[in-house]
């Protein structure tokens, strides 16, 4: 595969996805707590009853094994929908620092406050035409981001996302099949945990999900996704020569869920974030030894729930 056409092909791989309904689809919270799959937002809001004009509160919680460097992230998420076109949300970051005796430090710090919002631009299937996808757009704002970039100068960072969504669930196919492509403007380097970029630019993200059917009127949904993220980190130039690069975050997952009018979903999944980004230099007793900078969480474990009351 030429080397330009495999961000094309993990777009059309991305993060995420849902029930073959865009009623149940919206029911899943992300990482940060828009409706969407485990990291990254579909074009859909959270749905409120005929003749209402809240949604019911949605409730989520996330789960991410990062490693040893790293550490633990846990979420929780609040979502609030306003009559099927708008929905606004809260997220409580929650860090455990890792292990590691040399890196670890970069991430010393309890976590970080999200706020969300999203509109809907356009319906599915407007105009009457089933090829239509939903158009969604949102944003993020994370605040209190003390990871990375404020570890090494000693303050916090606040960073944002605006992105849009176009988001299409093709129920005619034997196997029902939802697919989501987005892009974003951004000054967060791995949602913020991997802290501050050095610029605000666009990035891609997207994904696919197959639905397939499960016992007691459930569905299981496996899913894989990517979104890109910026290259180089601000500050980090001042540990790592040219500032470190940061590759595309991918993740595989399975969902499990209702079909019709869900109000729980559970998700499980293993992610691809990041190795090797650099080396450094490190003192030892008698000179400085450069080593690689392994962030070692080229493979991790989550898993997110969701609960409508």
């Amino acid at each position: 595969m030429p080397r330009n056409a495999l961000p094309l092909f993990a777009g059309l791989l991305i993060a995420a996805a849902s029930l073959a309904a865009p009623s149940a689809i919206a029911q899943n919270l992300t990482l940060e707590g828009q409706t969407g799959g485990f990291i990254t937002p579909t074009a859909y809001v959270a749905p409120v009853a005929p003749h209402k004009h809240f949604s019911i509160p949605e409730l989520g919680y996330h789960f991410v094994a990062a490693g040893s460097v790293i550490g633990n992230v846990q979420t929780v998420s609040i979502t609030e929908g306003i009559g099927n076109h708008l929905e606004f949300g809260y997220t409580r970051s929650i860090h455990t620092k890792g292990s590691n005796p040399d890196f670890s430090t970069l991430w010393n710090y309890s976590g970080m406050n999200i706020f969300h919002g999203k509109t809907v631009l356009l319906k599915e299937n407007a105009f009457h035409r089933k090829w239509m996808p939903g158009l969604g757009a949102g944003f993020v704002v994370r605040t209190g981001d003390h990871f990375v970039s404020g570890a090494i100068a000693n303050t916090s960072y606040n960073n944002e996302d605006v992105y849009i969504a176009a988001t299409k669930t093709a129920l005619n196919l034997k196997v029902p099949l939802l697919i989501n492509v987005g892009f974003k403007m951004t000054n967060a380097v791995l949602f913020g945990l991997g802290g501050q970029s050095t610029r605000f630019g666009g990035r891609w993200f997207g994904g696919i999900g197959f639905p397939l059917p499960g016992p007691w009127h459930t569905a299981f949904v496996p899913a894989a996704g990517f979104t890109q993220e910026p290259y180089h980190v601000k500050n980090l130039n001042q540990e790592i020569p040219g500032g470190g690069r940061i590759p595309t975050t991918l993740d595989y997952a399975v969902r499990w869920t209702q079909r019709e009018n869900a109000r729980f979903s559970i998700d499980f999944g293993i992610g691809q974030v990041a190795g090797n980004i650099g080396s450094t230099t490190i003192p030892t007793t008698s000179s400085l030894v450069v080593v690689p900078v392994n962030l070692q969480a080229r493979h991790v474990i989550g898993f997110g729930g969701t609960y409508r009351f």
